[in-house]
This record gives structure tokens, sequence and C-alpha cells, in this order.
């Protein structure tokens, strides 16, 4: 595939907008637009498809020009609109420029913003006329966080004026449109409570018990032999140097989540010392919200679950992906649906009365079918929340490495499996409450947490609307800060390699010190 642009600068954007259509393309940025010509000649026409976005002012008004050539034919579409001085917002995949600060040099940015939308739209436009019956329900928007921008648009325009935006410009679906609006106003009242001075914790245990196919996460594999004494410092002196600068910083804590990897990969008394020190040195309050993944049922013990609830932990995640014992041996998940049940009664008995379950919606080898079998399980066991997952093909996974050697559902196929979801949840008494979308997810589809009143997970929204700052501790965690206007965000990552985490804790620390003006 090849790109042809007087805006090379919007590269990675327009990227976004061809694997919409062509998801695993190369593409190759040409120089000189005017050699797009070659393109249409008959001899070149088999070489490749080829897209050409021209973007241009004329006074108020922005114009992009998208040529896309596919099978012998040219497909333009030419996109034209006004830019207004109301603050317009772009969602974009890459986060650090979604929101930019205001630095003076503002006005020069949301005009650079709204010429990437012109593009964006031209391109998509250009390219759905060659690919009429791929569904694409989300539009020409390829950011992670659709709901952003839709409460964006609302707070700007008003209810009307940005769901007209999201159907007519940005071409949403109204199913989608109308997911994305309940999420939004289910989310209002809690991103509304969160208070200027509180933050949010992560920690994060980048070791499992087996790698699953479908996983691009930097995570070890734990073994009998492994050595985790390293790490577990490492990570205690992280968790003292967040407290540190939450005391300095004049924050207080808002929630915590133990995320992985998969931390019930820790022994009972790992445990304990770990969240136990975290607990006592940033000074969790009576009531904070405490999440724990305990995620694989081949992780978690009565034990583990009583050191937990001793802790405080009032929300734990017990995820099956699927129900069905083949799937999950397929997948490199080594325990059973059975396994699963005993987990989660377990749980039941022990007292813990908010259990989320994550579902996968595209495993290899399923059909609808085999997705209603998994919903009928979990409404036996009924969990508090349930998070449907699409399956997304990432680059680094075993899945992507190997893709000719499975049999992946079609996409149609994989909207039955998510409906499913969606109806089970709602059965369960559940809404939908936080939503956000990955590259290279099948159908172009997103993943959506549901949760039956009261039992929603406060940091899963913060997260993923940026509504509050996280300190991050632990290898491949983000540490970020959210500016108070909510315009502007910075990060700083931790090392995602554990050996270079360890060796760079003191640098790193100085670099949050930094971002937070300390």
């Amino acid at each position: 595939m090849r790109l042809y642009t007087n805006r090379e600068d919007f590269y990675n954007d327009l990227c976004e907008v061809i694997r919409l259509f062509v998801s695993m393309s190369y593409i190759e940025l040409c120089g000189n637009p005017g050699a797009f010509a070659d393109e249409t000649r008959l001899d070149n026409y088999q070489k490749s498809d080829a897209l050409r976005v021209m973007v241009w002012r004329n006074g108020a008004v922005y114009t992009a020009s998208a040529d896309f050539v596919h099978n012998s034919q040219v497909h333009s579409y030419t996109y034209r609109n006004s830019f207004s001085d109301i603050q317009l917002y772009t969602e974009s995949e890459n986060e650090d420029t979604a929101y930019l600060p205001n630095d003076g040099d503002d006005d020069y940015l949301r005009e650079k913003r709204y010429q990437k939308r012109v593009a964006k739209i031209a391109a998509f436009r250009a390219m759905r006329m060659a690919y009429p019956v791929t569904p694409l329900p989300w539009g020409s928007l390829t950011g992670i966080r659709p709901t952003r921008l839709l409460r964006d648009l609302q707070d700007s325009y008003g209810e009307v004026t940005a769901a007209n935006m999201m159907v007519n410009e940005f071409d949403v679906t109204d199913e989608k449109l109308a997911l994305a609006s309940r999420i939004v106003s289910v989310q209002r009242p809690v991103l509304a409570s969160a208070k200027p001075n509180e933050a949010d914790v992560y920690i994060g245990i980048p070791y499992c018990r087996s790698r699953c196919l479908y996983c691009s996460f930097a995570s070890e594999i734990r073994t009998r032999h492994t050595d985790m004494a390293p790490y577990l410092d490492a990570l205690k002196k992280d968790i003292a140097l967040g407290a540190r600068l939450v005391r300095d910083a004049g924050l207080t804590v808002r929630a915590c989540y133990v995320g992985g990897g998969t931390p019930t990969v820790l022994t009972e008394t790992e445990l304990l010392d770990v969240l136990g020190y975290a607990k006592e040195q940033y000074a969790f309050a009576p009531g904070i919200e405490f999440t724990v993944e305990a995620g694989r049922p081949d992780t978690i013990t009565e034990e583990k679950l009583l050191v937990l609830k001793e802790l405080g932990v009032d929300r734990i995640s017990i995820n099956p992906q699927t129900m069905n014992d083949a799937t999950l041996a397929a997948v490199g998940r080594y325990h059973t649906a059975d396994n699963i049940r005993d987990a989660f009664r377990l749980a039941r008995q022990l007292g813990f009365d908010n259990i989320n379950m994550d579902l996968i919606a595209g495993l290899p080898g399923e059909t609808a079918a085999d997705m209603e079998r998994t919903v009928a399980a979990i409404e036996e066991l009924g969990p508090d929340s349930l998070t449907v997952h699409t399956l997304a093909i990432k680059r680094s996974s075993r899945l992507h490495e190997k893709l000719g050697n499975y049999e992946l559902p079609p996409v149609p196929e994989v909207e039955k499996m998510i409906a499913a979801g969606s109806a089970s949840a709602e059965r369960m008494g559940m809404a939908p409450y936080y939503m956000y979308r990955q590259k290279y997810m099948s159908g172009n589809m997103e993943n959506v947490g549901y949760a039956k009143p009261g039992k929603l997970c406060l940091y899963n929204i913060d997260m993923m609307e940026d509504s509050l700052s996280i300190i991050a501790n632990g290898a491949g965690a983000m540490t970020k800060r959210v500016f108070s206007d909510g315009r502007r965000i910075d990060r700083v990552p931790n090392p995602k390699d554990i050996k270079t985490y360890i060796e760079k804790l003191a640098k790193t620390d100085e670099e949050k010190r930094r971002l937070f003006g300390l």
C-alpha cells in the first residue's frame, strides 16, 4: 500500500484509517504527491493499492481530497468544512497528541487537529467506496476513546449537535452512537465526583503462569524456579517513592488497581507483603476502591483470597475469556471451565460481593453458539460486572506470528458474539459503563464493561476517560498527570524490561517528580 500526501505529519493517523480496511498492510509513505499520477497508469494498477490525500485552506474553509486506487479503479472524495473558533477535538490513536497543552500555540494546535480530522474523513470515505460491504460501525474514528470525543462534543455543542456530528461527520452508526451516549450518561456523575486533589494508584505484577495465544503484554512466565525477590523488592521501593510523591503533591488516593500479568501468581505471603506495604505507604482510607485481578483460576486459592479479604480488597476479577474447554486449551490457558466455576463460588463463599468476569469475542475456532453457551454459564454464576472484549490481533502476540494456523470467526459471527455478551449483561441487570478500542480489532469493534448498580469500577472510568492522574508502580506501568483543565496530559513510563526497571528506579522517580512539579 502506497500513501502520498502533502501532510506527512499525518502519516500515522492516515495509516490508522487505511488499516480499518486492510488491517495488516505495510504502508509506504511516498514523497512527491504529484507522482501519484503514475499509480493510475494501467501497467501500475496491479502493483499495489495507493492513496493520495491532500489538505489545503481557503480562508476559513478547509478542504481535503482523497483518491484511492484499487482494483483498476480510482475512488475519489472531497470533504470541505469551516474551521470554528470553538474548541474542536479530534480523537487520536496517539494519546500524547490527542490533548495538547495550552502553551500559547493553542490556536495553531487546534487548527492542526481540525486539518487532521478533515484529512481522515476524506480518506475514509474514498476507501469506503472500494470496500462498501466492510462493516465499520465506528466510521472514521480510529482512537481508543469514542466516549471521550462524544462527551467533549456534547459539552461544546450540546447533545443534539454532538449526535449529528458523530453520525454525519464521523460516520458512526446509530447503534454505536446509542451505546456511547448511554455510557457517557452513566459516567458523568462518576467523573463529577472526582476531587481536584485525588489520584489513582496502579500496581503491576508482570508475571503469568503461561502466555496466552493472543497476549501482547510484556509479562514473564513464573515457574517454580522463578526468583521473584528482586522484582518484588524493587516494586516495594517504587511504591514507597510513589507514596512520597502523593504526599508531596498533596494528593489523596481514590482507587487502587492491581493488574498484570496475573497478580495472583504471587504466593499468599508475597501478596500480603506487597499489597499490605502499598496499603500502608499510600495510607488507603476506609472505603477506597481496591481492585485485584485474580484473573486466572489456576492461580486462585482459598489462602490467597483470605489474604485479599484481610487487606480490604473489595473488587476482584476472575476471568474465564470463554467457558469452552477446547478453546481454553488452544489459547494456552491451562485451566477448565469447572476450575472457573470453583474459583468463583469459593470467592462468593468468602464474602466477595463485587466480582468481575472477562470474555473475549472472536477467539480462534469459536462460533456465536459457543458464546451463547459461555454467557449461559456466566449467568448461572451471576457476577457483578462483565467485560466483553473483541479479539485484537496484536503484532507481538503468538497469534499474529502464526495467524495462518488458526481459523478465526468471520466478522458477522463476531458481531453476533458481542451482541450475545451485551444481551447477557442486560439480563443480569447490568448497564454499560466504560468502553475502549484497540488496534487490529475484529470488525473495528470495541471492548465494553458492564456493571450492576453500585458495582462499576471507578479506576476503569478514571483511566479510560483521563479524569484523574495515575501513580503507577511496576515494570511497564505508566504514570500520567492530568492537569486541572483536563486538556493537558503528560506521562512517564516505567521500563517494560524488568532488569532495566530495577536499574532505573531512581531516575524514573526523578522524572515522575518533575512531572508533578516537585
